[in-house]
């Protein structure tokens, strides 16, 4: 949210984006060829009242077509040999986010369309949705008698339309991607003039990183996530993991706001499992034990037959 004088945060915030980009940029739907549920929960500042909790299930997918192509063995020799293609990416999320006394709840679907250039996918994607803005008054306690909310009234609940842009750029070694978000910038027509002018502001999401394979076995992926708003407020997410196996992972994550996150992760066949735990090294860190975000996540398909070179994580 912005008011005159006033920074808070207006939507969710995440240190496992990269095991769910899809819920920052819609172009990364169905991008990996698998069809993926991710549960998401993040309890954010533990240690105070009412500090913001976010919840999230995702779906995505490819739509894949059954085709066939001439093998040529020989002149003479031509054979037809089944194949997979599939340019469409489908995801739809729900999500609810609490912060004090303001909750959102909502869902979002997305189109993507993949176009491979050579050994690369080049992205984009476009998502639509609504969700419920509520004021809880319940939570509220006014310092003031006489508040102007108070007496000129103001809507507790909110229906609110909004969408997302994403572009997004893959190879085995590496990705980029952009995304805008709350394209719209709709009003919250809380119903009371002091608060006219309130409104969401879109976001901008920069990510990109890079996997140094050594071996089979071990992988180094630095990465970097900058988030901009249309108010010129910047911050960023300085990150370095590393992969064993593909079966386990490990990082840091230097986020500007002086935030430090350690992140962890394990997976079982289809099963993925993250955690994150986020420690302020600011003030708060005297009042708060920190963040912490579980991530669950099931993949299904054999695209990594299907697209070798895809990023599958």
């Amino acid at each position: 949210m912005y008011l005159p004088g006033i920074r808070a945060q207006q939507l969710p915030l995440y240190s496992q984006y990269l095991m769910n980009g899809y819920l920052l940029n819609p172009a990364i739907a169905g991008s990996d060829g698998y069809t993926s549920f991710n549960l998401t929960a993040r309890e954010q500042w533990l240690g105070f009242a009412d500090a913001p909790q976010t919840r999230s299930f995702s779906v995505q997918t490819r739509l894949l077509k059954r085709s066939y192509v001439i093998k040529k063995r020989s002149v003479t020799n031509r054979k037809l040999k089944p194949s997979t293609k599939g340019r469409v990416g489908l995801g739809g999320f729900i999500y609810h986010d609490r912060n004090g006394a303001v909750e959102r709840i909502g869902f979002q679907g997305s189109y993507a369309y993949h176009i491979f250039l050579r050994n690369n996918q080049l992205s984009f994607g476009l998502s639509g949705g609504l969700f419920q803005f509520r004021i809880r008054e319940e939570d509220i306690t006014y310092l003031d008698e006489g508040d102007l909310v108070i007496e000129e009234g103001i809507r507790k609940v909110l229906y609110v339309p909004d969408a997302n842009f994403g572009v997004y750029y893959l190879n085995y070694q590496y990705f980029a991607g952009l995304s805008i978000n709350n394209l719209f910038q709709s009003y919250l027509k809380l119903g009371n003039r002091a608060l006219e002018d309130f409104k969401q502001i879109r976001h901008y999401y920069l990510v990109g990183g890079y996997r140094f394979i050594f071996s089979q076995d071990h992988e180094l992926e630095p990465s970097v996530l900058i988030k901009a708003t249309e108010r010129l407020t910047f911050q960023a997410d300085f990150g370095i993991k590393y992969y064993f196996r593909q079966d386990y992972w490990g990082g840091l994550v230097l986020r500007t706001n002086g935030t430090f996150i350690t992140l962890l992760g394990v997976r079982f066949n289809q099963l993925h499992v993250g955690y994150a735990f986020d420690y302020n090294l600011s003030s708060i860190r005297r009042y708060s034990w920190g963040s912490h975000e579980l991530v669950i996540a099931l993949k299904f398909g054999d695209s990594a037959r299907r697209y070798r070179w895809l990023q599958r994580y």
